[in-house]
């Protein structure tokens, strides 16, 4: 198990500093950022210690503490993903009202311009 710690050590290193990196570069917001900043360190505190990885294995009822550490970055990062998703629908809502307020925005600018054409050329 010590290879496969030290695997997730560096990836979860990894997160984090890809994330830190993409906050400080704007491309991700702040507030997105911090269920994956989170997610980052939890992985990262497990695989640093073995007590609190026996802790987790033994609070979920699950006798080998390799099974619980995959169980709980799989539910780690189901739950991230869970609210991505939900904040793309959120966006996705507003885009599409947004552009349905734009379209009848649009048509009443083109109306009052063929209103004005008829007055003026009348």
């Amino acid at each position: 198990m010590g290879h496969l710690l030290v695997l997730v050590e560096v990836l979860s290193l990894a997160l984090i500093l890809a994330v830190l990196r993409s906050v400080r570069h704007a491309h991700i917001r702040v507030e997105y950022s911090v269920a994956w900043l989170l997610a980052g360190v939890l992985i990262l505190g497990l695989s640093l210690s073995d007590s609190a990885l026996h802790w987790a294995g033994a609070l979920l009822g699950v006798p080998d503490p390799r099974a619980a550490f995959l169980v709980i970055c799989g539910s780690v990062f189901v739950v991230v993903l869970y609210r991505s998703s939900l904040r793309i629908s959120g966006l996705k809502d507003a885009n599409i009202a947004l552009a349905q307020r734009v379209a009848i925005l649009e048509y009443r600018l083109e109306s009052l311009d063929e209103k004005i054409k008829s007055q003026t050329s009348a």
